[in-house]
């Protein structure tokens, strides 16, 4: 079996972040937050979340912060539950959560809960289970899972679930295997922090 290239991925991964003129970087340029994350996650997997300058990481992901609290996936972007949750991830794998107003964010998240305990992905509206997952994990991250309405949160994503056992987006919506392996997290979660906080 051969070995993991180390050095050819650790040069692509920096690459492209480097590469902002592109056609696909500019296209892409709401989605930076995730990628990122994504980049950055698998950095540290090989070993080589050194290759990169914390401080202009933090520097940045620090000015896509919104008045709101929340982060958008770029400078000069909206704020979005999604890049948040990414925003977060990225100072903690850092150990650097620290540089956040941790009210600040969390009021953020607990403001797109809606009465039926779903979760709206930004001031737009969209609820998709997926968003109840974010602000779940998110606000597990930031020990303030106490600022939302968990049982409520819960049960709306019950109601997501179908005759044939799978979970949909919303109640009714159809089955994905996606949505059934992040309700099942959510389930999990919430049962855990529930029982033993």
């Amino acid at each position: 079996m051969a070995e993991l290239a180390v050095d050819k991925h650790v040069k692509y991964i920096l690459a492209v972040e480097k590469n902002k003129d592109s056609f696909e970087s500019v296209v892409m340029d709401h989605l930076r937050m995730n990628g990122a994350y994504w980049g950055l996650t698998a950095l540290d997997l090989l070993g080589k979340l050194d290759s990169v300058n914390v401080d202009e990481v933090i520097s940045w992901i620090l000015k896509c912060q919104h008045e709101s609290g929340g982060f958008s996936g770029n400078i000069g972007h909206d704020p979005h539950i999604l890049y948040t949750l990414s925003a977060v991830q990225v100072l903690a794998l850092f150990n650097k959560l620290d540089v956040l107003d941790i009210d600040k964010v969390a009021t953020y998240i607990t403001g797109l809960q809606n009465e039926d305990g779903s979760f709206s992905g930004d001031m737009w509206g969209e609820v998709d289970t997926r968003f109840s997952y974010i602000a779940i994990c998110c606000l597990s991250i930031l020990c303030c899972l106490d600022k939302i309405n968990v049982e409520k949160a819960v049960s709306y994503i019950l109601s997501c679930k179908n005759l044939d056992g799978g979970f949909g987006c919303t109640p009714g919506g159809e089955s994905h295997a996606g949505q059934s392996m992040l309700i099942s997290l959510i389930i999990w979660t919430c049962t855990f922090l529930l029982t033993y906080s």
